[in-house]
């Protein structure tokens, strides 16, 4: 395994990779902020990948990422991370369309635990999955952070970003 900081507009996110690919890219406190390691050759240059894509969706010039993925997770987890990455950019879904999606319309509570536990914040973009109503549910990053990226990607595909 490696691992890397990537510093971003709303925080730090640490980006862990295997050989295999991407494993987790997840928001931590000052406090928990681990130096980077390289220690393997493949995870290393995929960190690097992984950190010029989050570099370029901050930046406004990339709305999907295309990074190989070591996800590792139940069943149910790994097909509600993997429904993540085909909400679109901008947009926005509930955690019951999400289950619909997923052919498991009374399982919205379980797609919610599941997107809990995303370990690829922003690269699956769990940010996107709101409250029926459309209010801003829980968020690893903080609602605050949540509320940005929506108005991020809204601004870019607006040609204000």
């Amino acid at each position: 395994m490696s691992t890397r900081v990537v510093d971003t507009p709303v925080g730090r996110i640490v980006v862990v990779a295997s050989a295999a690919g991407l494993r987790e890219a997840l928001w931590v406190a000052r406090a928990e902020i681990p130096p980077d390691v390289e220690d393997e050759p493949d995870a290393a240059a995929i960190l690097v990948h992984a950190a010029a894509q989050l570099e370029e969706y901050f930046a406004g010039r990339r709305r999907a990422f295309d990074l190989p993925l070591d996800l590792v997770g139940t069943p149910f987890q790994l097909q509600a991370w993997r429904a993540l990455a085909e909400i679109p950019y901008g947009e926005t879904v509930s955690y019951g369309e999400q289950a619909r999606r997923l052919g498991r319309p009374d399982a919205a509570r379980a797609v919610g635990a599941a997107n809990g536990r995303n370990p690829l914040s922003i690269v699956l973009p769990c940010h996107r999955v709101v409250g029926t109503d459309g209010s801003l549910t829980g968020y690893g990053g903080g609602l605050e952070t949540k509320r940005w990226l929506l108005g991020h990607e809204r601004a870019v595909i607006r040609g204000q970003g």
